[in-house]
């Protein structure tokens, strides 16, 4: 039996995720701006949660197509807060609008990719953790990252969710060392 991070649970669906995504660099814009939705979806409840409902999220959120989200009008947002397939939260839908809107914008001058990976150099940032309670919940990068972001309009990007983010995106390979992966 292969040994994970302690974070893991016994859940396929997170065996899974944790096996072949978390921790893998991303440097695809599209991927980087769904995750950063998704983590701030996340915001107050378990990962495990977002992930059930990642395949739903895609659906609804048009593949997490920045310029037909930019778009959406009163309507969809009311149609998207009816949908117990995603989390209902208003100010979190409207953060999803209101960040591709800024997506959009940042990618008029450079890629999202560089933009996000600026705030590690480039590079992954490769942790040696001897077990999940030496892990952080945020850094000096994501402290940056997050403001930043903030200072660009995006919602739902504090601190810690950009630790996650940067953990989920690769940025950041936080297994600890009893982990197969590492």
């Amino acid at each position: 039996m292969k040994t994970r991070c302690g974070w893991v649970s016994d859940d396929p669906l997170y065996i899974e995720y944790h096996d072949t995504e978390w921790g893998v660099p991303t440097y695809d814009d599209q991927e980087l701006f769904e995750m950063l939705c998704l983590e701030g979806a996340q915001a107050g409840l378990s990962w495990i949660t977002v992930l059930k409902k990642r395949k739903h999220y895609r659906k609804v959120f048009d593949n997490f197509d920045a310029e037909k989200i930019a778009a959406y009008d009163e309507g969809k947002r009311e149609e998207l807060l009816s949908d117990a397939g995603i989390i209902r939260n208003k100010l979190k839908v409207n953060a999803f609008i209101v960040n591709a809107q800024n997506y959009l914008r940042i990618k008029e001058e450079r890629t999202f990719s560089e933009y996000l990976w600026q705030f590690v150099g480039g590079e992954p940032i490769v942790n040696n953790w001897q077990s999940l309670k030496q892990v952080p919940v945020t850094t000096p990068e994501s402290d940056a990252m997050a403001k930043q972001l903030k200072k660009d309009g995006f919602k739902f990007v504090g601190s810690t969710i950009c630790y996650a983010f940067m953990q989920a995106t690769g940025m950041v390979d936080d297994h600890t060392k009893d982990c197969f992966k590492k």
